[in-house]
């Protein structure tokens, strides 16, 4: 079994990723599975927070148990990297390919500014992504990163690429899915998953910058930029 660990922050093409690997026969999915770890130990209200609670396990140690079973002849794994928790094991991690979604802080920040309000760096993962990269690393490792600007731009080249670096034969059947989600979607998904549900694949090319509205993300903007910077000198080209 090949198990792929996709580490990313909120609104970075994650969902439509999940859908791409989802969409094929010999591949299963998980959705955010430490999500209600995280909700149940920073006692954070996000949207659908007691829909989340009650879908998942909040129990660390029996979500990583769930994820070293075998599932598929491959089993990809979507993660956001604020999960990772302090509580939350990572020695598991080492036994999986670990791949880094980036995309640029300004396009995080205006979307998931447009879904949840009040939010600091820590709610978008760039700091927790560079942690988790640089752990890995010195553990010998050399994890993948991919850049969702890449992908969109050249959806087949780009997943190409990135099935060839794991090893992995490209199927055609993941650049489309069904309109309407996935049988795997997590909880939440009537919340933040309205968008990628009115798709049959990857969106094209994004346009210029969204201009931040406000001080704030534009602090948070000055504080995530040079976390994506040094992740974008090891992306992955086509």
């Amino acid at each position: 079994m090949t198990s792929i660990a996709m580490w990313s922050g909120p609104r970075n093409l994650s969902t439509a990723m999940m859908y791409a690997f989802g969409n094929r026969d010999d591949c299963a999915v998980v959705d955010e599975p430490f999500y209600a770890h995280y909700l149940a130990e920073t006692g954070l209200e996000h949207p659908m927070r007691e829909d989340v609670l009650a879908s998942q396990p909040q129990d660390a140690e029996s979500v990583v148990q769930s994820l070293t079973q075998p599932k598929s002849q491959h089993f990809y794994q979507k993660h956001m990297c604020q999960h990772m928790l302090p509580s939350v094991p990572r020695d598991w991690m080492f036994g999986v390919q670990n791949v880094f979604l980036i995309r640029h802080p300004a396009r995080v920040i205006a979307s998931f500014g447009a879904k949840y309000e009040g939010f600091g760096l820590a709610d978008i993962g760039f700091s927790q992504q560079l942690e988790l990269y640089k752990m890995l690393r010195a553990a010998g490792q050399n994890p993948l990163v991919i850049d969702s600007a890449d992908i969109r731009n050249n959806p087949a080249a780009m997943l190409r690429a990135l099935c060839g670096k794991l090893d992995i034969a490209f199927d055609e059947a993941m650049l489309h899915w069904p309109k309407g989600g996935h049988a795997s979607d997590g909880a939440w998904a009537p919340h933040w998953y309205n968008a990628v549900h009115d798709s049959t694949g990857f969106a094209g090319p994004e346009g210029p910058l969204p201009s931040l509205d406000s001080p704030q993300q534009n602090e948070l903007l000055t504080s995530a930029m040079p976390i994506y910077e040094a992740l974008s000198t090891c992306k992955l080209t086509a």
